[in-house]
């Protein structure tokens, strides 16, 4: 007789490990050899925060960490969803499983610094490395598919899985939505780890009223409006107070800045980034031309705030560029040297944060309308406010400069009145 999907997601399942957040984790032997592959071990040697621990030390937790938190969430999520999902397939939700655990196999060190550089997705990056050895074999012996769960993780391939397109669609809005356990995995466990009391969910609640949707992944009822909400508000709080804490992006634009300089000269080539760990994209840097910055960084040495301006889009659109941002920065710095505080090239950083989104893409069911529309205090207008007052545009300076940037008459004029972009409205 087949095995049903709750027994799936059940049986076999006797191998634990120890979890700060979520205590026993339970893996299947083949799982456990996932877990155990050099791809994923790659993982315990990047900080899920990156620099954050400078500010937060406690946050000094790992990518391995929370993926093994998401692989536990999305076994919880499907045994609750399995019962009132009948286009669940065996292979479907192994496949999934192996999504959760995998998905952040291609993701880049030293948290986003390298999301705005010209490279592939830290998603196409993970779905190649499971459509490769060792990764397929082992996919395989879990009972998944390794095109599938590739799919699952990155939105553009499709491969081989045309059978299971619809299944497949249902997967990758588990895997990423509102209320997605890679979501409520970082959330909880950021806060934890850097102490913030910002990001705790009621994640026992939430995952035992989500209701399985084959077209949106999972709808809500009512009861689950305020822990939309919480979660919102939680993200928001997060990034204000600690993804782009002011030292925060002060360290990822220095390692940002570093990049570029490199990637543009041709002393580093794309695929020389790919597969790094924290320690050794800092090796990597230490031997090329312009490594000051990257030192400076591995050193403490952070670089100051001199400005911070409100984004506005119609005055500061050109920022969102980085080749462009390159430019007004040595325009900036320019003025400074006229000014007689002789700035080099690596000592002036205009800083603009990725774009980031509240995703309210849920369902309703018994108020038969978008969260969005929903009897939510949660609008639009207040999800935009958020994202507006999160985008800050910083100007860092190295602060070797910075008792002379300060006592410097024309402060105000060389920042406002010559660069009226900066201004904004």
């Amino acid at each position: 007789m087949e095995i049903s999907i709750p027994a799936l997601l059940t049986e076999r399942f006797t191998c634990p490990t120890r979890d700060v957040l979520w205590g026993h984790v339970y893996f299947t032997p083949e799982l456990i050899a996932l877990a155990d592959s050099p791809p994923f071990m790659r993982l315990h040697r990047i900080l899920q925060l990156g620099p954050v621990h400078r500010i937060y030390p406690g946050a000094t937790h790992t990518r391995a960490g929370h993926s093994i938190g998401v692989y536990y969430l999305g076994r919880r999520l499907l045994q609750n969803l399995a019962e009132n999902a009948g286009w669940i397939s065996r292979e479907g939700a192994m496949s999934f499983l192996c999504a959760c655990l995998l998905h952040d196999l291609g993701h880049f060190p030293y948290t986003h610094s390298l999301k705005e550089l010209p490279l592939c997705s830290h998603e196409t990056l993970t779905g190649g490395l499971i459509l490769k050895e060792p990764l397929k074999s082992l996919v395989g012996t879990c009972g998944a598919d390794p095109a599938l769960t590739a799919a699952i993780v990155d939105s553009n391939f499709s491969g081989n899985v045309e059978n299971s397109s619809s299944e497949l669609f249902f997967y990758r809005k588990l895997l990423s939505g509102c209320l997605d356990p890679d979501k409520l995995d970082y959330l909880n466990r950021d806060a934890r780890y850097c102490g913030v009391p910002y990001g705790a969910q009621d994640v026992d609640f939430i995952l035992s009223r989500l209701i399985p949707s084959a077209e949106r992944g999972t709808d809500i009822d009512s009861r689950l409006i305020p822990n939309v909400e919480a979660i919102l508000f939680a993200k928001y709080l997060m990034y204000r107070t600690v993804y782009w804490h002011k030292q925060v992006r002060a360290a990822t634009s220095m390692i940002k800045k570093a990049l570029v300089k490199n990637l543009e000269s041709g002393a580093i080539a794309g695929e020389e980034l790919y597969g790094l760990d924290d320690q050794s994209l800092f090796s990597l840097l230490r031997e090329k031309p312009g490594n000051t910055l990257a030192e400076a960084v591995r050193s403490g040495h952070l670089y100051t705030t001199i400005a911070e301006i409100p984004y506005t889009e119609s005055d500061h659109c050109c920022l969102r560029d980085i080749g462009k941002r390159s430019l007004h920065e040595q325009m900036l710095a320019d003025e400074f040297r006229r000014a007689g505080i002789p700035l080099g090239p690596d000592d002036l950083i205009i800083d603009l944060p990725e774009p980031v989104s509240f995703e309210t893409n849920l369902l309703v069911s018994d108020e038969q309308c978008s969260f969005a529309h929903s009897s939510s205090a949660f609008k639009t207008e207040t999800l935009d406010s958020f994202v507006k007052t999160l985008y800050t545009i910083r100007i860092f300076v190295n602060p070797d400069y910075c008792e002379k940037i300060e006592t410097l008459h024309e402060l105000s004029d060389i920042l406002y009145v010559k660069k009226p972009w900066l201004r904004g409205s």
